[in-house]
């Protein structure tokens, strides 16, 4: 059926371009929630692209501490059919008082909502308008749900997501990035359906090289955080260069100064000083630079966050070495890198030292091939499209069990 001809969940045939409500907490150019942004912003692009009227209801929050500076009395243009209206955030995050007295007006203009995150202030009154108004939802956790044995706020999370439960509308579709979000989304919200469609990427035209020495270049980047590993990652250098490997490794980006300075004192032992860097945050040229100077990218979060960092290496020909259960899982076997179960030193110097015995600039090609055949915006936007018209024409039934598959056969079925 044409995009601008679609039959609604009650058979009466819509007849304009189906309309998609993002409702996100935060959203471009609003750099300090890093990825996750980027991936909602490119998302709504893509789908107008495709014929759908598209809108973005969120807020000025950029971080804890700073606000972007965005007019918030009108709505803002970002392309042919996508429009963003922000709301002034007036407490940490994303409280934003203004941003409910949009949600009712902008949920009863679309055909289907897409919500971004969980524990965040716009998530409950959001499920409550959908419910109210009888408008489909598909809801992203983008990695909120991960539990992790450091996170004291836990427990704290159980009210929240029971009251969830009891707020989300029956036609709720829960899109998920990776095979453990999809087990945590089923372990916390029981028969809800999941759909499993990762984030696009894009691809630069150029993916240059620089040459090496003879030292094995390894990279980190993203945010200084326990979750993230680096600590182990330390030792595994310092384990392979005690070893007599020849190896240097880079970390780049920012996080918790009280983390920060625990890393400094660690990587300014001796036999690491002239080894280990940690370089800051970089962005542009200096991001380009990083990618070109690293043959091993390292990303081994506790968190399954959507890990677009592994994205840009892949589609910059750079081999990775990423852990089971995320998006990435595949690396293996498509050749371009490793997975593996756990982030402990020895193991991390084990797979590095298999890594540096392989071809790694072949590792580099078929992983940039890989994502340019599956993950380019495009694809990843039919498969939204695809999902979105699927809620909106009723094609999927409510009392479906919660499986990927249960859905794909829904959908080919029509």
């Amino acid at each position: 059926m044409s995009p601008a001809l679609r039959s609604s969940s009650a058979g009466v045939v819509i007849g304009h371009a189906p309309k998609v409500l993002h409702v996100s907490p935060w959203f471009m150019p609003a750099r300090s929630y890093r990825g996750v942004t980027e991936a909602v912003y490119r998302l709504c692009l893509a789908i107008a692209r495709l014929g759908w009227e598209v809108r973005a209801l969120t807020t000025d929050a950029n971080g804890r501490a700073e606000v972007l500076p965005i007019n918030t009395s009108h709505e803002h243009a970002a392309s042919a059919g996508f429009e963003i209206r922000y709301c002034g955030r007036v407490m940490p995050h994303s409280v934003a008082p203004g941003l409910l007295r949009h949600l009712i007006p902008y949920v009863r203009w679309a055909d289907v909502v897409h919500l971004t995150s969980i524990y965040s202030f716009p998530t409950i009154p959001t499920l409550i308008a959908c419910r109210l108004l009888g408008r489909p939802l598909v809801w992203s956790p983008r990695g909120e749900l991960h539990d992790w044995n450091g996170d004291a706020r836990t427990y704290a999370k159980y009210p929240w997501e029971l009251i969830c439960r009891l707020a989300m509308p029956r036609n709720t579709l829960m899109h998920v990035t990776s095979d453990r979000e999809r087990d945590e989304s089923l372990a916390r919200f029981g028969r809800l359906r999941v759909l499993n469609v990762p984030n696009g990427i894009t691809v630069p035209a150029d993916a240059a090289r620089a040459a090496g020495d003879g030292v094995l270049r390894l990279g980190y980047i993203g945010r200084l955080d326990p979750r993230s590993g680096i600590e182990n990652l330390v030792t595994a250098c310092s384990n392979l260069i005690a070893a007599g490997m020849p190896v240097r490794l880079c970390v780049a980006g920012d996080g918790d100064p009280a983390y920060e300075a625990k890393l400094r004192a660690k990587i300014a032992m001796p036999e690491l000083a002239a080894k280990v860097e940690l370089q800051g945050p970089v962005s542009g040229a200096a991001k380009r630079r990083f990618f070109a100077e690293t043959d091993i990218l390292v990303a081994l979060s506790h968190s399954d966050k959507p890990m677009s960092v592994v994205a840009d290496a892949l589609a910059r020909g750079v081999a990775v070495l990423a852990r089971k259960g995320t998006v990435w899982a595949r690396v293996d076997e498509v050749g371009c890198g490793r997975c593996v179960d756990d982030n402990d030193p020895e193991s991390l110097a084990r797979t590095i030292r298999e890594m540096a015995q392989a071809p790694l600039g072949e590792m580099g090609r078929r992983g940039r091939q890989w994502i340019v055949d599956e993950f380019s915006w495009a694809r990843i936007a039919r498969d939204m499209s695809d999902t979105y018209s699927a809620m909106i024409d009723g094609r999927i039934s409510q009392s479906e069990a919660a499986s990927e598959s249960s859905f794909a056969s829904s959908l080919n079925s029509h």
